[in-house]
């Protein structure tokens, strides 16, 4: 499924085939095809004759895959269909790729369509495996693994569960938000390949009895959009994150925290190792005082009086330790007109790179949504504003920015 906050539409136009090989897993290469098709990518489709079995090619052509290719002599080929994906397609995906198509794109071998366009292709293959337990720990099938990651293959290794037999270990097809992300970054610049990344996202929260505490609305959605577009172009990126539920690729390292404390400690660790870090988390700037160690009852409120202390200040105190060549950006979640005024002053209090203003009150932008509008700011004074866009494509976009100095 595609998370509509990371929708990216830079990747329109582009041209992916899909392999799909005989595998109880097949129909979920028909949940790629149409998110593939839902991003503008051009998407053609080829499938063994074993993969015919559990789904018909029409299938595909109904999602809008063309060409949908079968076998080698099928009279609807054209006579260099065998070549075409190596003329056409961006990435070859192989998705769910069985055993023996492991074996044949090991050793070489040309002796159905799939694996004759797969040897064909000269640019990147990825192949998500998927198939009996036991199949897949044999010692045939790693070494075959091995040697394709040898070949720069990218392997988007299977999961464990239970499979449709019955039998329970390594074998289940990844998810597809994992197949359909990993293919999007074999699409994607890698010009910030060997760059550490620190980026926080979410809110805190501070409790005052053991049930009850100050938070705010973050949903952590322009954090994670964030971190998914460095990721995407090379990054090497770790996240701090508050309480939210977002989904990030397993290849981000990720630091649950629950309040401002903690997260201002796991940064101040990370910090030290880091190129950049783009602060986008809605920390709470107040916590309370005194927490009760139990609950506290309705009959007590009106004996209790909340007093509230400063949370550590995270984007100051990383902008006291930022060396030259660290980039620091920050955001700056504001309510009021002179938004953009009030972020201005932040960035330069803080010993900021840029800082992203957006005003969270405005229709389709802030917590929650999936659509953003921003003005980033950078040390020199420039203005970047970008219109309501998707959170995935304002990432991109301020790192656009970011890579251009």
């Amino acid at each position: 499924m595609i998370f509509p906050h990371l929708k990216f539409s830079y990747f329109s136009g582009k041209n992916v085939h899909i392999g799909v090989s005989g595998s109880i897993a097949a129909y979920k290469a028909l949940d790629l095809c149409r998110d593939f098709i839902h991003t503008d990518i051009k998407v053609s489709v080829t499938l063994t004759l074993a993969a015919q079995e559990f789904l018909k090619p029409l299938s595909f052509s109904a999602l809008g895959a063309d060409p949908v290719y079968t076998d080698m002599f099928s009279p609807k080929n054209t006579p260099f269909a065998h070549l075409e994906p190596a003329h056409f397609s961006d990435v070859f995906l192989i998705a769910p790729a069985t055993a023996n198509t492991i074996a044949k794109l090991a050793h070489g071998f040309a002796n159905d369509l799939l694996s004759c366009q797969a040897l064909a292709f000269q640019k990147k293959i990825i192949i998500a495996p998927a198939m009996n337990p036991g199949l897949w720990r044999a010692r045939p099938t790693q070494e075959n693994v091995a040697v394709l990651k040898e070949r720069g293959v990218e392997i988007i290794l299977p999961k464990t569960g239970k499979v449709a037999c019955g039998d329970e270990g390594e074998g289940k097809l990844a998810p597809i938000e994992d197949i359909y992300f990993y293919t999007l970054k074999a699409l994607s610049p890698q010009d910030m390949k060997n760059k550490n990344v620190l980026v926080t996202l979410g809110p805190t929260r501070e409790f005052w009895d053991p049930v009850r505490f100050i938070s705010n609305g973050s949903s952590g959605k322009m954090g994670s959009a964030v971190a998914v577009a460095a990721w995407l172009r090379g990054a090497k990126v770790v996240c701090v994150k508050g309480p939210c539920d977002v989904w990030l690729p397993s290849d981000i390292e990720v630091c649950e925290v629950v309040s401002a404390s903690q997260m201002y400690e796991k940064c101040i660790e990370l910090w030290r190792w880091c190129d950049i870090g783009c602060m986008c988390a809605a920390v709470s700037d107040f916590s309370p005082s005194q927490k009760s160690s139990k609950k506290i009852k309705k009959g007590d409120l009106s004996s209790i009086s909340l007093v509230l202390e400063k949370t550590p200040d995270i984007l100051l105190n990383l902008g006291k330790r930022k060396r030259d060549e660290q980039i620091l950006i920050g955001f700056a979640a504001e309510t009021e007109d002179n938004f953009i005024e009030l972020a201005k002053e932040k960035l330069e209090k803080k010993n900021l790179d840029y800082i992203v203003a957006n005003k969270v009150n405005m229709a389709g932008a802030g917590f929650e949504t999936d659509t953003n509008s921003v003005t980033v700011i950078d040390k020199e004074g420039h203005y970047s504003t970008f219109p309501i866009d998707t959170k995935a494509n304002i990432a991109l976009k301020i790192w656009d920015l970011v890579l251009q100095k």
